[in-house]
């Protein structure tokens, strides 16, 4: 039975660090300062993020866990036998095993930008499931998908739990399943949790929690630029600060300059003012028929979709639409 990993290294440290490099100047130089999300996950913002999911205030882990193991055996019937599951920005792989447990999956796929977080979670979901196919591809799933030509010849149906898609813009979503549609071959399923719109205080309680994790995640970011970008900065001279902004549907993270200061990221000096910011990430909510108009627009057609009791969190079950997208 086999139980290695079948290891695909799509985003070569050189290459990596250099396009890092490039986007963190880039939004930097901005009149409006930003950085991408995807920053976020190195090891420890990574194991950061596991922890962030066990917070009483972060809604999102359990509210999207209940459902699926609730529902299981609908997603199951919808997705059918011998399937290759495409587990998109994997992590710790916790919420999958909720599906491996329970459905008849051949071939699992691993994508994550973290390479050691990647490598180790997936070595331990061949370890406890050595009947399985395990793959993984160290990769930024923010660009076309890498999937391996020997993946699998069942069905294939991708998983994107966590309400990630929120980090994407509206725009940039629907242009993230568009080119999901293209890669999967037609009649894929997808399998993907969404956030949906609330009372601004249980938004901003899940992103500023009294135990300071988020915050922790937040300024990470900093002590990574230090370490890979040879920043001069002092992550103390910030503050993490998180707000509902209802206008745009979506939480903005930032890290907020505590005086007027000046950072210098490789080798370029950049000027913050007291209360400046750094925008570091977006993440939109939607209401359900939202969403799935955008999803329709991408090439995907809603087969279920299931809310926990609470009305917080939705989970969808679409399918790639063979005739393309509206």
């Amino acid at each position: 039975m086999p139980t290695a990993v079948h290891f695909y290294d799509h985003e070569p440290v050189e290459v990596s660090s250099n396009s890092m490099q490039e986007d963190i100047l880039r939004g930097l130089r901005a009149r409006n300062k930003s950085t991408s999300p995807k920053y976020f996950y190195d090891q420890r913002g990574s194991a950061l993020f596991e922890e962030i999911c066990q917070q009483p205030e972060y809604y999102i882990s359990r509210a999207e866990e209940a459902i699926l193991a609730t529902v299981v055996d609908e997603i199951d019937a919808l997705a059918g036998t011998d399937v290759s599951l495409i587990d998109i920005g994997s992590g710790a792989s916790r919420k999958v095993r909720l599906l491996l447990d329970e459905m008849d999956i051949s071939h699992y796929l691993g994508v994550d930008i973290s390479r050691h977080f990647l490598f180790e979670s997936t070595s331990k979901l061949a370890l406890d499931h050595p009947g399985l196919n395990v793959h993984a591809v160290c990769a930024d799933f923010s660009k076309r998908l890498p999937l391996p030509d020997h993946l699998g010849r069942g069905r294939q149906v991708a998983f994107f739990p966590g309400s990630s898609i929120g980090n994407f813009s509206p725009a940039e979503a629907s242009a993230f399943l568009a080119g999901l549609h293209d890669t999967l071959a037609a009649g894929s399923g997808l399998i993907i949790g969404v956030d949906l719109i609330k009372a601004p205080e249980v938004l901003e309680a899940a992103y500023n929690d009294a135990a300071g994790v988020t915050a922790a995640f937040n300024l990470n970011l900093l002590n990574r630029l230090r370490v890979e970008l040879d920043a001069h900065l002092d992550p103390e001279r910030f503050f993490h600060r998180a707000i509902y902004n209802a206008e745009q549907s979506r939480i903005e993270m930032h890290l907020v300059s505590a005086m007027a200061q000046v950072i210098t990221v490789a080798g370029e000096s950049f000027r913050f003012q007291e209360g400046e910011s750094l925008h570091t990430e977006n993440s939109y909510k939607y209401s359900v028929d939202g969403f799935q108009a955008l999803a329709r627009r991408s090439g995907f057609t809603s087969r279920r979709v299931w809310t926990d009791g609470d009305g917080q969190f939705s989970v969808h079950y679409l399918e790639s639409a063979p005739q393309g997208r509206l």
